[in-house]
């Protein structure tokens, strides 16, 4: 069975958080988002890569939520949460969702007879 890319949700889930506070009115609601987002993102790679990494990525994910509020303040708030968007989903898929074979290293050659 194929399972959804955590990418796509952790760095979604950003975007749509955002998008829910804002066109709610009610910033906890985008954080109900986040919530369920990141405790099924956080379940799938417990599963996955186990909990090193798991702790690594909810740090991500988290420390990306703290970030955008004073990016926001810099350089707007879309640009801000597209951003951390984009860096939250890139690191998921490095370190959870890319493909094991493109993680094997090339096997040693053995240096000739002679």
């Amino acid at each position: 069975m194929n399972r959804m890319p955590t990418a796509a949700v952790s760095g979604g889930s950003l975007v749509g958080g955002y998008l829910v506070a804002n066109k709610s009115g009610v910033r906890p609601l985008g954080g109900v988002v986040l919530a369920a987002a990141g405790s099924w993102c956080g379940r799938e790679w417990y599963r996955s890569v186990g909990p090193g990494t798991t702790g690594m990525l909810l740090g991500i994910y988290l420390g990306s939520f703290g970030a955008s509020h004073p990016l926001a303040k810099k350089i707007g708030a879309w640009p801000s949460v597209l951003s951390v968007a984009a860096v939250t989903a890139v690191a998921t898929y490095l370190l959870a969702d890319r493909p094991a074979t493109a993680l094997a290293l090339p096997a040693k050659r053995s240096a000739p007879a002679g």
